[in-house]
């Protein structure tokens, strides 16, 4: 048996489905940052722990859920509200966790946008690491997201689990990567200025995480991003097989990096500014 713990912020619409899915641990923790809908009350429904924490990153609210909050058996799985567990995935978990091989094990999400699989323009199978040994692994944060950090072998896992992004509308969806957007504008100048392609990777990674990450920091040094994005999901990746969702989903891709370009440019100007000011001031 493994532990299963849900990161929740204003999941109403999301969390009894995701809570459901989960129940077949003996064990489930749901973590809130301090939600100001009914998340609580939904919570508060079922027989799990609930504890709270303040928001303050991705990566630094995982490293604190998992050194603050001691799960019941050794293993724990990480679930957001908009995503499920499944029968299969559980089991396959409980399988794998007999083993002492790997202190963590990715899972590939498969992408649920206006009633359709995304499978061809997310670049199916993209894998998330989930499950986890305690102690092993901790989180740091990049750009918006986190990346883990593993003390040991990771491995990867044949069941995948369903991820309803947008469930809560394309409102919720626009503002979210509005702040999004921000950190990973931040993460680009940095790249920029400091990161280099690690082209070896890009081509030659041993596995689809290290492949992608490799081409997500080849993707902060590319012209015309947002058009360059679209026509690779859309046309070569094949999101035009998934009819209006798919080209809704690769639009609302486009756009995210639209804004990503949008904020970079201010930062640039910014910090463009602010020498010409101190040289000025200088003189």
């Amino acid at each position: 048996m493994f532990s299963i713990y849900i990161l929740t912020y204003n999941e109403e619409i999301d969390l009894a489905g995701c809570i459901e899915s989960a129940l077949l641990s003996d064990d489930v923790v749901v973590v809130d940052s301090y939600s100001r809908d009914r998340t609580l009350e939904i919570a508060s429904r079922y027989p799990i722990r609930v504890v709270q924490h303040a928001f303050e990153s991705h990566g630094r609210q995982r490293t604190w859920m998992l050194e603050q909050v001691p799960p019941q058996h050794e293993w724990i799985y990480i679930l957001e509200a908009d995503e499920r567990m499944t029968p299969e995935l559980f089991q396959e978990c409980v399988q794998v966790i007999q083993s002492d091989q790997s202190v963590g094990y990715y899972v590939a999400e498969r992408v649920m946008f206006m009633g359709t699989w995304i499978r061809h323009s997310t670049q199916y199978p993209r894998y998330q690491l989930r499950l986890l040994r305690h102690g092993k692994v901790y989180f740091d944060d990049y750009g918006h997201a986190e990346r883990e950090v593993c003390d040991g072998a990771t491995g990867f896992l044949q069941a995948t689990y369903p991820h309803y992004t947008c469930s809560k509308g394309f409102e919720r969806w626009i503002e979210k990567h509005n702040r999004y957007s921000t950190d990973e504008a931040i993460e680009t100048v940095r790249q920029l200025s400091q990161g280099s392609v690690p082209w070896r990777s890009l081509w030659l990674g041993k596995s689809e995480v290290e492949r992608r990450r490799a081409l997500k920091d080849l993707s902060h040094r590319l012209p015309l991003r947002p058009l360059v994005r679209f026509l690779y999901m859309y046309l070569i990746l094949g999101g035009w097989l998934e009819g209006r969702a798919g080209f809704t989903w690769c639009t609302l891709q486009a756009f995210y990096e639209y804004l990503i370009l949008l904020k970079v440019w201010e930062i640039q100007q910014g910090e463009s500014g602010h020498t010409s000011g101190h040289t000025s001031g200088s003189t």
